[in-house]
């Protein structure tokens, strides 16, 4: 590639940030992968990238990996910002701790991140910012409070950087995933079990348990590489849209969010847990 990209991209040891670096290594772009655990990165340096051991919740590693890249590249060009998990379980027995966390990782470790790159791309006029939200920043479901919540704010926070930022002509592009077979369903399946699985809520729990269960194991879910396709056409993209859907349900289940009542979506919702 003749003018390739300076990327920066977290959560990469996994899921959606792995196969998102990988596909622009392929492009010829110079990907800096970072995450907590470094050695699920090995196969990104092999592939010609970077990969950095950093903790969103850790201020000294978000400095010192912004640091490192412009010490080394000059530039960043693109962020994009993958990292998140989430928290299920009811909002009653859901710690507000654990709560608290959600939101340090999901929105707060992020914007401080972005907080950091910023000043490098209004230097030079030029920049991408690309927040992986989810279908679940404009839909709800049952037990995902504190999820939703997070990706909820950061629709809204994205919606009104993009409007700061738009006369230093950088675009702010969110991302919203479907159904994406990666860790994301082992990391809230067994959390969700131990907050709500044995109380007044644990029929609900355990429907919907069933139901995340069967969605991931029978293959119902799409593969990372389709979200790293769309990560793709925004940052390639003169004008980038502001928003891009794709994976499994994701555009029926906006549909139905955005022309159909509350009252209508909750009965859609709730039919596939009863």
């Amino acid at each position: 590639m003749s003018n390739p990209k300076v990327v920066l991209i977290t959560g990469a040891s996994s899921g959606i940030g792995k196969a998102t670096a990988k596909q622009l290594l392929q492009e010829g772009h110079i990907v800096y992968g970072v995450a907590r655990r470094v050695e699920k990165m090995q196969d990104l340096i092999q592939a010609g990238g970077h990969a950095l051991k950093m903790d969103i919740l850790k201020e000294e590693d978000i400095k010192a990996t912004v640091d490192q890249i412009i010490q080394g590249e000059g530039k960043i060009d693109v962020l994009i910002n993958n990292a998140g998990y989430a928290v299920y379980g009811t909002v009653e027995e859901t710690p507000i701790a654990d709560a608290r966390r959600q939101f340090d990782v999901n929105i707060f470790g992020l914007a401080r991140l972005t907080q950091l790159v910023l000043p490098y791309m209004r230097e030079r006029k030029s920049g991408s910012i690309i927040n992986i939200s989810s279908v679940g920043g404009k839909i709800y479901t049952p037990l995902g409070a504190w999820y939703h919540a997070t990706k909820h704010a950061l629709e809204g926070w994205s919606d009104c950087l993009r409007l700061e930022l738009k006369e230093f002509n950088i675009d702010v592009v969110i991302i919203e995933p479907g159904l994406i077979k990666t860790e994301f369903g082992d990391v809230m399946y067994q959390p969700m079990i131990d907050r709500s699985g044995k109380g007044p809520y644990k029929k609900l729990v355990q429907a919907l348990a069933k139901v995340t269960k069967d969605s991931y194991d029978n293959n119902a879910a799409s593969p990372p590489s389709v979200i790293a396709k769309e990560i793709s056409k925004a940052i390639h993209a003169n004008r980038p849209k502001t928003r891009y859907a794709a994976g499994k349900m994701a555009k029926p289940l906006l549909f139905i969010r955005r022309y159909f009542s509350d009252r209508i979506f909750d009965k859609a919702i709730m039919s596939q847990v009863n």
